[in-house]
């Protein structure tokens, strides 16, 4: 399973928000940059990057970031928040952005979305399937939605789109474990994607639990951040599962 940490950008600084609530913030000192050459310096492949500013201005914000994480560090990138056009995709692509990370659109606008995924092929995207009450929610959270989140993956699943990462939004921030049951029942349903689980992670345990499920990768923030969770830890998880 994959450790992927998360950066999130507010301004071009990394800052962890709880539940996704703006007003909830909590910034941090080190850069975006300085965080991801420590997460490469202990082994960590993977970064799992979102523009908050962007998912809700509707647009890209942090295009600099962006750029300066890509060629400055060899992680593989996924980049996400306010994507709405296609010269954006074109552009991250370019900028050496590993997986476009879909949310909003998806849901608001699934022609376009079919129409990238046979332009630029599903394996460019990851799917952002984030939901309170198996309720998809977009435009970085703030919009509740009707749509059931079982079926949305599925239907993404079939047109070839297997990446997939989830965030119950209860759990985010909140550092009290993830929704592990929730988890089961998309994998059970939906076999043939890979998923990866977002929220609530606080300790190494949550990560053994995530990989016991079956998830492909977990995305960690706040733990991080709070030493919750060590690099080193990860680092040697990372090693003995390699």
């Amino acid at each position: 399973m994959q450790i992927i940490p998360a950066i999130d950008l507010i301004d071009g600084k990394c800052v962890r928000l709880t539940e996704g609530d703006y007003t909830a913030k909590t910034e941090y000192k080190a850069s975006p940059l300085e965080m991801a050459k420590l997460y490469e310096a202990h082994g960590i492949q993977r970064l799992h990057l979102v523009d908050l500013d962007g998912a809700k201005k509707g647009e890209i914000v942090n295009w600099n970031v962006a750029e300066e994480l890509a060629t400055k560090t060899s992680l593989i990138i996924d980049f996400g928040g306010g994507i709405k056009e296609k010269s954006a995709v074109e552009k991250l692509i370019s900028l050496g952005i590993s997986y476009i990370t879909i949310g909003s659109l998806a849901a608001k606008n699934p022609i376009v979305f079919s129409e990238w995924i046979e332009e630029f092929g599903p394996d460019t995207f990851l799917l952002g399937a984030d939901s309170r009450n198996e309720k998809l929610a977009v435009a970085g959270w703030q919009e509740a939605t009707s749509i059931d989140l079982i079926p949305y993956i599925k239907s993404y699943a079939t047109k070839g789109v297997h990446n997939v990462f989830c965030t119950d939004i209860a759990k985010d921030g909140r550092l009290e474990g993830p929704s592990l049951d929730l988890y089961k029942q998309i994998i059970q349903d939906c076999p043939d994607i890979n998923l990866i689980a977002s929220g609530g992670v606080s300790c190494m345990e949550d990560i053994l639990q995530l990989e016991d499920v079956g998830c492909s990768g977990v995305i960690i923030g706040k733990a991080i951040y709070e030493n919750r969770i060590s690099l080193k830890e990860l680092e040697q998880y990372t090693l003995n599962t390699q």
